[in-house]
């Protein structure tokens, strides 16, 4: 049983920081890319940043371009997101995914969530200006 548990999500100030992690179990994390993907209020489900099974390839969207980066921890089995200079608009809950194939790559993931086979509950962020 493939799980994923996101945690550190929480309420900053605008320009404050936080950093997400993402608890990988059921399956070798160290063979997949990974991404993270927030949804606003109303909105869609978008991407935000992911990262290549061996950790050299990473992309992000262009709104967190220079404020967020993605990392890989497979001796933990853990997927981190550190954001910085948080603006009200990052608000959101935060997910991580778990494409269904070793193969697909973080690239294709950056295209589309339906490359997501897994999800987990995900975090809640909020920031206040």
């Amino acid at each position: 049983q493939v799980q994923l548990v996101e945690s550190g999500g929480g309420s900053v100030q605008t320009g404050g920081s936080l950093r997400l992690s993402c608890i990988v179990s059921g399956r070798t994390f160290s063979s997949y890319s990974m991404g993270w993907f927030r949804q606003a209020p109303g909105k869609e489900r978008e991407f935000v940043a992911s990262i290549s099974l061996t950790g050299h390839r990473t992309y992000y969207g262009e709104s967190v371009k220079g404020r967020f980066t993605i990392s890989r921890d497979d001796a933990k089995s853990t997927l981190y997101l550190q954001m910085n200079s948080l603006k009200p608009e990052d608000a959101g809950v935060y997910y991580c995914g778990m494409p269904d194939r070793q193969g697909t790559t973080a690239l294709t993931m950056s295209n589309s969530a339906s490359a997501v086979r897994y999800w987990g509950q995900g975090t809640q962020v909020t920031v206040s200006s």
